[in-house]
């Protein structure tokens, strides 16, 4: 496995081996890999000649300075893990390699979707995500990258941005890997707490149970029903909504004809989770 810093050094190790027609599958992540990541790689592995794995945590993506700066760091166990699974090239940039000296994103507009949801939450996180996965797939150019299902829009803003840009990736969505009690793994569950992560399969659960009575009851009563599961716990919810999984717009009422998803954003303390579950 070779581990890369510069962006030159890269493209040129790239640039030889696409020389001889090699497929290029790549697997943008922020580090504190976990088994969702490394099934990501796994999947680009099977499907490809080379795989490619960036760690890098993106600052403009932050519209918390403290979450960014809490954001966990595990680089040693990272590269063992990619090691262990198989991974050729890892791209690990400094901020400075990046963004050179202005650490700003461009400013997008997808259509929309970049205003449901977490982009009603987290003001300018779409335009930092979109920033730094263009940078990289001008840097690498992979055929295919793959994306967790866990961060649906942030999943549905990438293939967008493929579109709009034209750019000759194609973007891979992959199931969401769970704990077994139905945590959606995250970076950001070695920051709970022993007495949180007893609380957490409270997400999963509630979603499972707002599926199945969207099968007999009004979207009121889903969105009540949410709302009491949570006010009768210390989690605090931030936003539920079942919504239409292109635009990403809320439903007025459930059709099962229509591709429909549920989407949870939940804070546990300082620690923010987010889990959705197809219709």
């Amino acid at each position: 496995m070779q581990v890369f810093e510069k962006k030159s050094a890269l493209i040129h190790c790239l640039s030889l081996l696409k020389g001889k027609n090699k497929q290029v599958g790549f697997v943008p992540t922020m580090g504190a890999l976990h088994k969702g990541h490394q099934s990501l790689v796994l999947k680009s592995i099977e499907n490809n000649d080379i795989t490619v794995v960036s760690i890098f945590v993106n600052p403009t993506q932050f519209n918390n300075v403290d979450d960014l700066k809490k954001y966990p760091k595990t680089l040693k166990k990272d590269l063992e893990l990619l090691e262990n699974s198989g991974c050729d090239i890892v791209f690990i940039p400094s901020v400075e390699e990046i963004y050179a000296k202005t650490v700003v994103s461009k400013i997008y507009s997808f259509d929309g979707i970049e205003n449901q949801m977490e982009g009603k939450f987290r003001k300018g996180h779409f335009d930092g995500v979109a920033t730094i996965v263009q940078t990289l797939f001008e840097i690498i150019e992979p055929t295919n990258a793959y994306f967790g299902e866990k961060d649906f829009q942030q999943l549905q803003i990438v293939k967008k941005l493929v579109e709009k840009e034209e750019l000759p990736t194609k973007v891979i969505g992959c199931p969401i890997y769970r704990e077994k009690d139905g945590l959606a793994m995250s970076s950001r569950n070695i920051r709970l707490s022993n007495e949180q992560r007893l609380e957490v399969p409270l997400i999963y659960k509630t979603l499972k149970k707002a599926i199945e009575f969207a099968k007999t009851k009004s979207i009121k009563d889903i969105y009540d029903f949410v709302q009491n599961e949570f006010d009768a716990s210390s989690l605090k919810l931030e936003y539920f909504t079942i919504a239409e999984e292109s635009t990403l717009k809320e439903v007025s009422e459930i059709n099962f004809n229509e591709k429909n998803r549920a989407f949870i954003a939940v804070n546990v303390g300082q620690i923010r989770l987010i889990d959705n579950l197809s219709l």
